[in-house]
């Protein structure tokens, strides 16, 4: 009896990950990949669904909190899969980064890989649809880039192309925008950086603030209940780690010294050749990743099947018509393929 209740034991907490039985799928659980605990969820109506796995931006910034609302249409028709990145939301709160611990690009697509054959077994699925947004889209394509079999596509959302170009980029559209409102705030606060590249990593805070002021003039604003955490993400320690994390990441994201990640984004360097269908989903009003090096980049691709498809009344970040547009693209463009 006693063994007995030890294997019932070590059942109960096994790292192995059954297959999903067909019907509808609720989870929120943590998995091993990569030598590290890692926090997911996945929500479906059925676990024969084409499957979407969504990596998040940030760096720092899950949408895993916010799922029920982003994603609630999603569902009947897909399979969706958060992820919480090394780094990250809860996948910090169980694995709280050494004080020394860097990111890197190669070290979070790796997570990102295992992450995705462990679901892709778990629903029984030969292929995953890869979906990444802003700094997601950088690590989702090293993802597609590195394992093409795994995805049965790649939609790419406010895409990040080049560190060092879409910063400049951005740096001048906002600095026009804030010289033509003789905007007393952030004018001076904008000249007084300079062009990229920086050394300082409050710069690109500075620039992003006056991004989202304009950004918000001529977009819609997103629905207020987006933004309410789930009950088990509102937790003091959940609300804690999800902070640290922000700030863990954002600082590896720039760098102290301008050295982060951002700085070695070079989707071109990587190539621009796809063993798979690309679609791009750009916000025509976003001034962080404009449409115009959105352009320059998917001219350059070369895949079996690619769009660009521009949203009206969209900036960087989601608003109800970018999330739509998304789904769009999926219905009328990735699942009559499968």
């Amino acid at each position: 009896m006693r063994r007995l209740l030890l294997l019932l034991l070590m059942l109960t907490i096994s790292p192995v990950w059954a297959k999903c039985a067909p019907g509808p799928v609720s989870e929120q659980r943590y998995i091993e990949a990569a030598g590290i605990k890692h926090w997911v969820t996945i929500e479906g109506s059925n676990c024969a669904n084409p499957v979407v796995l969504y990596v998040h931006g940030g760096p720092g910034n899950p949408l895993s909190p916010y799922g029920d609302a982003i994603f609630r249409n999603w569902r009947e028709r897909y399979t969706v899969v958060l992820w919480d990145q090394r780094g990250a939301g809860m996948t910090y709160g169980a694995n709280p980064p050494a004080e020394d611990e860097q990111l890197t690009i190669q070290r979070l697509r790796d997570d990102g890989l295992a992450v995705a054959q462990q679901v892709a077994a778990h629903l029984g699925q030969r292929k995953l649809i890869l979906m990444g947004s802003s700094w997601g889209s950088v690590l989702a394509v090293h993802m597609a880039q590195a394992r093409p079999e795994l995805f049965h596509a790649y939609v790419g959302v406010a895409q990040v192309v080049d560190g060092r170009e879409n910063t400049i980029d951005a740096y001048h559209q906002v600095l026009a925008l804030a010289r033509k409102a003789n905007d007393a705030e952030h004018q001076p606060r904008l000249e007084a950086l300079g062009s990229p590249p920086w050394t300082n990593p409050r710069s690109f805070g500075v620039m992003r603030r006056a991004i989202r002021k304009y950004e918000a003039q001529v977009t819609d604003a997103p629905p207020k209940p987006w933004w309410q955490p789930a009950a088990i993400y509102a937790t003091p320690k959940a609300q804690a780690d999800a902070e640290a994390g922000e700030e863990y990441s954002f600082l590896q994201f720039v760098g102290l010294r301008g050295d982060g990640m951002l700085s070695k984004v070079d989707l071109y360097g990587l190539g621009t050749e796809f063993k798979l269908p690309v679609y791009l989903v750009q916000g025509e009003q976003d001034l962080l990743t404009s449409a115009a090096v959105t352009r320059r980049y998917f001219a350059a691709i070369k895949a079996p099947r690619k769009d660009l498809v521009l949203v009206p009344r969209a900036g960087h970040d989601p608003n109800q018509v970018l999330v739509d547009a998304q789904l769009k693209v999926l219905d009328e463009r990735v699942r009559p393929a499968l």
